[in-house]
């Protein structure tokens, strides 16, 4: 299981990195067994890299890096990491799935980083297993993969799979494998070279809090968006939203107005827009099942409410995936 203590020292781990994997992720993974090793004083973990054909693979942020060799030299290594990022849940490649389900085979502990889980499973490598993934891919997972366990954790390790959320989560499970694996105090010791406050557990939320996000601490005005974000399928009224935090309509109007400069009605929207775009983008799904698992009660409604807002209707967006998204409703509200 991943994090067993290892047979041998070094350790040594393969990462598998896709085309537009993300730089954060990778070296959240990487730095916290570098700074293991000095801390320690001597060698704990060894990491190689590979790619699909063995070439340089260039991350998101355009940094090209160079790896040992290709997908099919990862051999005899007892933990493979594979690593994606940007369009992760579009990549297909046969021969990377059948090297990943043949290192299977050979024992290894299989996982994968930020949107990795959509690759994994594309190589039916999660079936009857628990993972994660980052949270801007997770309702799309569930949607593509509705048959597999999926949770919104930092981090999940099932047995011989684990998978992170990405971003500096990599960082996180990384100390917990090494306090798992050579003791809290070492772990405590890399964190404190991180400037890193504490090691997270794989339960903290993905997500900065509301207040965080919002840069509101009014406690009626986010207990109402916890409610919006938690019932985007099936919108409740404006009748609802007020009862459920104790509050008269008027007064949640105002709350928006004053904090958010924008109504109720029109946040809701603009939370299930949002959440309209990610499905567009990341599954397969027709314009009227995104319009219903939205909220919304028709594909024309839909589509005139996107396109006020986005610019452009569902179906360009999906001809035209590349453009930059509007910032979130939290986001701009910031």
């Amino acid at each position: 299981m991943f994090g067993d203590l290892p047979v041998k020292l070094p350790q040594d781990i393969a990462f598998l990195l896709v085309p537009n994997f993300s730089m954060i992720a990778f070296t959240s993974a990487v730095e916290p067994m570098r700074l293991a090793n000095r801390v320690a004083g001597k060698e704990l973990y060894r990491w190689h890299l590979f790619s699909p054909d063995g070439k340089p693979v260039q991350a998101s942020n355009n940094i090209p890096l160079t790896p040992e060799g290709a997908a099919d030299q990862i051999t005899n290594y007892d933990t493979i990491m594979l690593c994606s990022g940007v369009d992760g849940h579009l990549y297909e490649d046969k021969n990377v799935f059948a090297h990943l389900r043949r290192a299977e085979r050979q024992g290894a502990d299989i996982g994968a980083l930020c949107t990795g889980a959509h690759i994994l499973a594309k190589a039916n490598m999660l079936n009857g297993y628990r993972c994660t993934i980052h949270w801007e891919n997770l309702a799309s997972f569930a949607e593509n993969f509705p048959e597999i366990e999926t949770t919104s954790e930092l981090f999940e390790i099932d047995r011989n799979r684990f998978t992170c959320s990405g971003g500096t989560a990599a960082l996180d499970m990384m100390l917990n494998l090494i306090s798992q694996q050579h003791g809290h105090e070492l772990a405590a010791a890399v964190s404190e070279q991180f400037i890193h406050e504490r090691i997270r557990d794989r339960h903290d939320h993905q997500r900065m809090a509301l207040t965080a996000r919002l840069g509101v601490r009014h406690p009626k005005l986010i207990q109402v968006i916890q409610q919006m974000e938690a019932n985007l399928e099936e919108p409740l009224d404006r009748a609802e939203l007020a009862d459920a935090a104790g509050l008269s309509s008027r007064q949640m109007e105002r709350l928006f107005a004053k904090y958010l400069h924008r109504s109720p009605a029109r946040y809701y929207v603009e939370l299930r827009l949002h959440r309209a775009r990610l499905l567009l983008l990341q599954t397969n799904m027709s314009v009227i099942d995104v319009a219903l698992a939205c909220g919304f009660v028709s594909a024309s409604h839909f589509s005139k409410c996107y396109r006020d807002f986005f610019g452009k209707t569902p179906r360009r967006e999906r001809a035209t995936p590349n453009a930059s998204p509007r910032l979130q409703p939290s986001s701009v509200a910031a």
